[in-house]
């Protein structure tokens, strides 16, 4: 009972603090921020930072708004052989795939790429230029009552950075979840010899040698003009959440994607639940006219997400699991019996199963218009950067084939039951997400049908200061990459994640001959990109706390923080894995250290 005082009281002291927690934010949103005019610029994600904290400074941006001014850009920096890479309107990835190499580097933004060009309705295709965003392309493709059948979640992305990265949605079924398996053609502009005017312009099909290394590029080849999608005629989905134990849900992972056609899984380890999407066709005369309006993808007050972002940093601080443990209960007890955010017809939810057209369905994020209309400051998405107070998380993202994908969940359900309320920190950012990705053709794409479980959670604004029960998060992270062979998600993810990964792709070699071909001066490449790609090393560092920022796995106590009280040492289930404990034997020896020691009483006394 004294414990759970002493969390009521990080609650009430949290409302306090946050009058000294000023909320501050500009007017207008741009990953891209110079100081003066185009030159002298920096970068970084939607997130506020890159995996490594690193700032990526540019000499100069351009905004090209059509192909030709495209071309003519590309062909400029060439002939001066120029570093280039290409950035989105939104800069949702989290590595570092948009920052060039050196001080003459530049940006080619797609923010004014953003057109809609052609739907040709006989054919079911539709070309757009590579910066529209997803959200564009689901509304032109429902005016002519198509669809795009399988996409993210999200949409504020470009199609671009969905290719680039491997962006998927979830199914086994029809072509698959991954977007670039529905594009049957694509148009890209990338670096030439001086007989070419410096300047190569590609279009590509479906069937050409290349075009499985284009599909999934990492931004390498050069910059993406046009994408023609395949799509289909319209068609109605019917959802329904199904909450269960979750005991059983390695025995029911690959029957329940194989059943229904876009099938998910949020699972709460903590919570011993797991909770079931349901979500297939229906014929289009079924009756129903439902929206999804995904709950955490919607506008809040910069306020509230100062307050919820004070409050965490406060149980972080004084170790109050317990306190983590009531609020992602509240939580997630919240969306559960919200539907997540699923309505009947547009307002409210009444029933399940709720139908509705598929372009209502497949994709969210209210919250976006935030950064379209800057009356709209006060009201935006919780990770937005011009928000002081803005949520800030990691994200580890990783796919792991079938027939592995069940032994890894008793994995870590045992690693659950032997370190009970660790996974609380997970379920405050609504669980772990588990999708169905089938294999692919692209040399960067899926390798097999796999299942892919998407795990976002709490990140300190001080890079040297470890996370309550690092340790768990660490081993479920390397028992996936280095146990099960896991690939990680190319636009996800902490620097270790992809120590090694281009070596578990069968085509990389191929796609390393394409890179060659159509960058042979790597204008296009980077450090980042060429120590992904297994080129140079150096991925992870050797420094004093680098294993808190997954910028290395620790291999001595000093890559945790053992001031603090995290230790480097094995894992509970993996043991091979290297995780940062909290192990502090100096502090209390007497209740024997390790997790009998009071790692509440031991933060406050910090």
């Amino acid at each position: 009972m004294a414990f759970l005082s002493s969390t009521r009281q990080v609650f009430r002291s949290s409302s306090l603090l946050l009058l000294f927690y000023f909320v501050s934010s500009s007017r207008t949103w741009d990953p891209i921020k110079c100081s003066s005019g185009n030159t002298n610029c920096t970068i970084t994600n939607f997130y506020g930072a890159f995996p490594d904290r690193s700032v990526c400074r540019v000499a100069e941006v351009v905004y090209p708004s059509t192909e030709e001014e495209l071309i003519s850009v590309v062909a400029n920096a060439t002939a001066s052989r120029r570093k280039m890479k290409v950035a989105t309107s939104t800069s949702h990835s989290v590595p570092k795939l948009v920052c060039p190499d050196g001080e003459d580097g530049l940006l080619i933004s797609t923010k004014y790429l953003n057109r809609t060009l052609k739907i040709d309705g006989e054919a079911m295709t539709m070309t757009v230029e590579s910066g529209v965003l997803l959200r564009q392309i689901i509304n032109e493709a429902t005016k002519a009552k198509l669809a795009l059948v399988s996409t993210p979640y999200w949409w504020g992305l470009t199609i671009g950075g969905i290719l680039g990265t491997g962006a998927h949605g979830s199914t086994w079924q029809g072509n698959g979840s991954a977007v670039h398996d529905f594009v049957v053609e694509l148009r890209i502009v990338s670096p030439g010899g001086p007989e070419d005017g410096h300047v190569k312009v590609r279009t590509l099909n479906d069937g050409d040698t290349d075009f499985n290394a284009a599909k999934v590029s990492l931004g390498v080849l050069g910059v993406i003009s046009q994408v023609t999608l395949k799509l289909q005629p319209l068609f109605k989905r019917s959802i329904e959440f199904k909450s269960m134990n979750d005991w059983d849900l390695g025995d029911r992972i690959a029957n329940f994607g194989r059943k229904h056609e876009f099938a998910d899984i949020t699972w709460y380890p903590n919570q011993r639940m797991a909770v079931y999407r349901i979500d297939d066709r229906v014929p289009m005369n079924t009756s129903g006219d439902g929206l999804y309006d995904f709950t955490p993808f919607r506008s809040r007050s910069s306020v509230e997400v100062a307050i919820i972002r004070t409050k965490e940093e406060l149980l972080e601080s004084t170790g109050a699991i317990e306190g983590k443990c009531l609020s992602a209960e509240a939580s997630v007890s919240k969306l559960v019996d919200g539907a997540y955010g699923l309505t009947n017809d547009g307002k409210s939810f009444e029933a399940y199963p709720v139908v509705g057209y598929h372009n209502r369905f497949q994709a969210y994020g209210t919250c976006l218009d935030s950064l379209e209309d800057p009356e709209m400051i006060s009201n935006v998405c919780p990770w937005d950067p011009r928000v002081k107070g803005h949520r800030f998380f990691h994200q580890t993202t990783f796919s792991i084939g079938l027939p592995m994908a069940k032994i890894f969940i008793q994995d870590v359900q045992e690693l659950n039951d032997l370190v009970p309320k660790a996974m609380c920190g997970v379920e405050l950012y609504n669980g772990i997400l588990i999708r169905y990705v089938k294999a692919s053709t692209a040399y960067l794409g899926k390798e097999e049908d796999a299942v892919e479980f998407d795990i976002t959670y709490y990140r300190s604004k001080d890079p040297k200061s470890p996370r309550l029960y690092e340790d768990i998060l660490e081993e479920i992270e390397q028992l996936a990459l280095f146990k099960y062979g896991a690939l990680p998600h190319w636009g996800k993810n902490r620097n270790l994640a992809f120590e090694g990964a281009i070596e578990r792709y069968r085509n990389a070699t191929e796609f390393l001959k394409v890179k060659d071909v159509y960058d042979p001066l790597g204008l296009f490449s980077s450090e980042w990109t060429n120590k992904v790609l297994g080129l140079e090393r150096g991925l992870t560092v050797d420094e004093q706390g680098c294993a808190l920022e997954g910028l290395c796995i620790c291999s001595n106590d000093s890559h945790c923080n053992p001031n603090k009280g995290y230790y480097c040492r094995s894992g509970r289930v993996y043991k091979d894995a290297r995780v940062c404990r909290f192990t502090a034997e100096d502090i209390c020896p007497a209740e024997g250290g390790g997790d009998s020691c009071n790692m509440a009483q031991y933060h406050t006394e910090l």
